[in-house]
């Protein structure tokens, strides 16, 4: 089955302010939310796995994939749609070789060769950024800018999600490079009414 990138959620239960998390991600799926990542990074291993098993329960319900950030084995133990890793993370071959090739298997890219590993080794799909200056991500680097984005969404033939900074006042100007869709964390989540912050960003990207 094709996958929609172009609302891409990823969560981050820190912008939300003590709202619950699966009520949040429910109300931007109702917006028009995609596809969802979970991304958890200070919590244990096992209440990763709650949260994610939880997690997949809600959304097999709305057919929307979850892809688990950064974590292999509870990808796997969930049985998730797919990971997304990083240049820091476990190398993409093993990782494909270990999830099998009917995963998504998402790889986040700043450059263009980084890209072109990335296509080459078994992703699926590319996260590439920061487009922006973000706050979302402490270690997110320079932002590449559109020219960089278009360049690397041009040299591959896997789809480009955008990612950093993505919302309202410049989502227009990033679907303008190409790419298959865009990354969106606060755009979404740091809104009071999650759902209809996510039925703008959807309505702007696909242009009604």
């Amino acid at each position: 089955m094709p996958v929609d990138y172009s609302v891409y959620l990823i969560t981050d239960r820190g912008i939300l302010g003590g709202r619950d998390l699966f009520k949040a991600v429910e109300e931007a799926i109702i917006g028009g939310a995609s596809l969802i990542q979970l991304r958890e990074k200070d919590i244990s291993s096992r209440d990763f796995y709650d949260i994610a098993a939880k997690m997949k329960e809600l959304l097999n319900a709305y057919n929307i994939p979850l892809i688990i950030n950064d974590r292999l084995d509870i990808a796997l133990a969930v049985g998730a749609d797919g990971l997304h890793i990083g240049q820091e993370d476990i190398p993409l071959d093993i990782a494909r070789g270990i999830m099998g090739p009917d995963k998504i298997i998402g790889y986040s890219v700043s450059n263009l060769e980084q890209a072109l590993y990335g296509e080459k080794n078994g992703a699926d799909y590319l996260g590439a950024g920061p487009a922006y200056a973000t706050g979302s991500k402490a270690d997110a680097g320079s932002p590449i800018g559109l020219h960089n984005l278009q360049r690397i969404q041009e040299s591959v033939s896997i789809p480009v999600v955008a990612i950093g900074g993505v919302g309202l006042a410049n989502i227009l100007e990033v679907r303008q490079t190409g790419v298959a869709g865009v990354s969106v964390i606060s755009a979404i989540l740091g809104s009071q009414d999650i759902r209809e912050a996510a039925k703008n960003i959807t309505a702007l990207w696909k242009g009604k």
